[in-house]
């Protein structure tokens, strides 16, 4: 009796350890199948941070590239706006000298007209200082010489043209041109005592000075001023 007791403890002591084997291989089965699961996912995901890595090498190698061609063409952009820059002042000046050239034609592109009427005007003045206005016989002819001369004058003054007659006026050099120097009781020193020959500028540009005799003032005082000048040879 104990003996089949025995046999059967056995026998059921055998099942569990043969279930456990069995449970064993399966788990062992199962690691198995999940580590050569696993084993193509390690394999992917190397690839793919390979792939990744190729991948930004490519972006750092690109971004250098464009960073060149930027560079390049900054340098190119800035050269052409200098161009541009140069280009356009010169234009601005050029601009500037025609339209001084326009001005300057404008006031004065009629001076060789003028220098060829100014000795009419001298002739006509140069009669009428010479003609006897008391003279009834010559007067007509006084007075159509004298508006011949006035209407030629204020016809000229439409132009610029302006007469410089700076009798009893301070000499300026700049206008007039003094032939001598006199003494006079009349006209104080450094102005002008007598009128030679008018002047006439053309829109402020003396186009011919005016031919003065300059007073050195009331004659003592001139020969005042002569002996101040005068160098004393015998001391």
């Amino acid at each position: 009796m104990q003996t089949e007791e025995t046999q059967m403890k056995q026998a059921f002591e055998n099942a569990q350890n043969l279930d456990e084997s069995q449970n064993i291989e399966e788990i062992a089965t199962e690691n198995v199948e999940a580590q050569n699961d696993v084993e193509p996912e390690v394999e992917n995901a190397a690839e793919e941070n390979q792939e990744s890595t190729f991948d930004v090498k490519e972006i750092l190698a690109e971004n250098e590239q464009l960073r060149l061609q930027m560079t390049a063409l900054e340098a190119k952009h800035k050269d052409e706006i200098d161009r541009l820059v140069r280009a356009v002042a010169e234009t601005e000046n050029q601009k500037k000298r025609i339209e001084a050239d326009v001005e300057r034609e404008r006031k004065y592109g009629n001076e060789k007209l003028l220098k060829a009427l100014i000795p009419v005007v001298d002739s006509l003045e140069l009669a009428l200082q010479h003609t006897d206005p008391n003279n009834e016989a010559v007067k007509p002819t006084i007075e159509g010489v004298q508006n011949t001369v006035t209407l030629l004058l204020k016809e000229l003054s439409k132009f610029g043209v302006t007469a410089v007659d700076p009798l009893n006026q301070p000499f300026d050099p700049n206008l007039h041109q003094a032939i001598s120097m006199a003494p006079s009781n009349e006209v104080e020193a450094n102005c002008v005592m007598s009128v030679m020959q008018k002047g006439y500028t053309l829109n402020g540009r003396v186009v011919r000075p005016a031919m003065v005799i300059v007073s050195r003032g009331a004659p003592q005082e001139a020969n005042a001023e002569e002996a101040k000048n005068t160098i004393n040879i015998e001391a």
